[in-house]
């Protein structure tokens, strides 16, 4: 009977023993771990839009995010359209219609405090605010001419003023406007939606222009409730806003930025001055009007800290975490002839997986930098201690830890350096593709 090993024995052997199939079987399992790691990237999106629905539903509570328009003076005016008779088309009847011509403010100035506070909602942090505002300004007299309007179709008596808010349920005291010489209440509503879709409005008693050739001037405050954000849009043929808060992360954006900001651990001010030049709708028009709304600007009040967006950025290279330390496994096998199971492998491969679960969890609770720190160290002790069980050599279990050490810190930098990210990351794979390429350049592939 034959001594000699069979094929299958011999099949065995080949397997344990060959690089490539120790190439392939890695990469299979790179692969493989491509679904734990879109189920973590999975996860942070879930919890963010938690976050969001949070965050709205304790805004909805307290206040939306608020854009103040306004104010708008607007007159209704009357119209005839002909109607024609179906059967006889060349009889018509005259049918009366009620339209509306809405004038913008010749200046408006805009001064106003926003008052921050944290709302938690379990876990979560939700800043609103409420504000003290206070607008001013003039309007010139209201001129129909250029349009042609029979001044007895003009309804004088019907004129109101217009102030938009994008959440009226927020408004905390009883509005009133000075207008000349005489206060007049708001209501709610608007009876006109070309310009204001929610708002409030004030009927006013004003005369023909024959009998009053003088500009208006009007005040008024308006305390409300919001949160996130709050913009204004810039109605005044001179528009003139200044905001100032003890907040100390804002965000300005919109069509404009501010003239003048300071920021300060204290908070900040902010002024902005706008010309009617500046945005691309006329002071005075009948109807509807394009643009109005995309030349809103304002300011955001920012949370300091977006442990998912930092969460989601760290799981960007996770493939490239369980790539790198699958591929020192497979170094040190090759060069120091150590045997690794691929059960092994996977056992690294799940460590690594779980760090990000961790980081998410911890990121929760406290900084994400603490968070960072307390899972990275988990994990890289962890791996440590297992891998000295494989590798029974405490040098390369330290070298192995060390390089553990350095990955996790310099995925750190990438994420902190957001605009130098890519530079970072290219910079980094070439180092590490050099290095290899050093270690392997003595390597017989075809008899190891």
């Amino acid at each position: 009977m034959s001594d000699s090993p069979s094929f299958f024995e011999r099949f065995n052997t080949w397997l344990r023993n060959s690089v490539t199939m120790r190439i392939v079987t890695i990469g299979i399992l790179i692969l493989l771990f491509m679904i734990p790691i879109s189920s973590i990237e999975s996860l942070i999106r879930e919890r963010e839009y938690r976050q969001q629905d949070t965050i709205q539903e304790v805004s909805a509570l307290w206040g939306n995010p608020q854009t103040i328009k306004g104010p708008v003076l607007t007159i209704p005016y009357r119209t005839f359209s002909r109607v024609y008779d179906q059967e006889d088309k060349e009889k018509f009847r005259l049918v009366e219609q009620t339209e509306y011509a809405h004038f913008l403010p010749e200046k408006l100035l805009v001064n106003g405090q926003l008052l921050p506070e944290v709302r938690y909602r379990g876990i979560y942090e939700v800043i609103v605010y409420s504000s003290e505002i206070e607008l001013k300004g003039e309007f010139p007299t209201p001129d129909f001419s250029e349009w042609n309007i029979d001044p007895g179709d003009i309804h004088w008596d019907d004129a109101y003023l217009a102030l938009g808010l994008s959440d009226l349920r927020s408004i905390q005291e009883y509005v009133e406007v000075n207008w000349d010489t005489a206060t007049f209440s708001f209501n709610p509503g608007v009876e006109s939606r070309d310009i204001i879709q929610s708002g409030i409005h004030a009927a006013l008693s004003m005369s023909p222009p024959e009998a009053d050739k003088r500009k208006h001037s009007f005040a008024l405050s308006l305390n409300f409730n919001g949160s996130s954000s709050l913009d204004f849009v810039p109605l005044g043929k001179s528009t003139e806003v200044s905001i100032s808060s003890p907040w100390k992360d804002p965000s300005f954006g919109g069509a404009f930025l501010p003239d003048n900001r300071e920021v300060k651990e204290s908070g900040f001010s902010a002024q902005w001055e706008i010309l009617h030049l500046n945005r691309p709708y006329p002071q005075s028009f009948r109807g509807t009007q394009q643009g109005i709304d995309g030349s809103a600007f304002g300011v955001s009040l920012l949370l300091p800290v977006d442990e998912y967006q930092k969460s989601m950025r760290s799981a960007k290279y996770a493939l490239m975490l369980v790539s790198l330390t699958f591929m020192i496994f497979f170094f040190i096998q090759i060069l120091r002839k150590v045997r690794i199971h691929p059960i092994q492998y996977i056992m690294v491969g799940l460590a690594l997986v779980v760090f990000y679960t961790l980081l998410i969890a911890l990121s929760e609770h406290i900084s994400f930098q603490r968070a960072y720190l307390v899972a990275s160290v988990a994990i890289i002790t962890m791996i440590t201690l297992y891998v000295h069980s494989i590798f029974k050599n405490t040098q390369l279990t330290l070298i192995m830890g060390g390089i553990l050490v350095i990955l996790y810190a310099f995925i750190y930098t990438i994420i902190q350096l957001q605009d130098f990210a890519l530079l970072m990351g290219s910079v980094g794979l070439f180092i590490v593709l050099a290095i290899v390429m050093y270690l392997s350049r003595k390597i017989d592939w075809y008899n190891t």
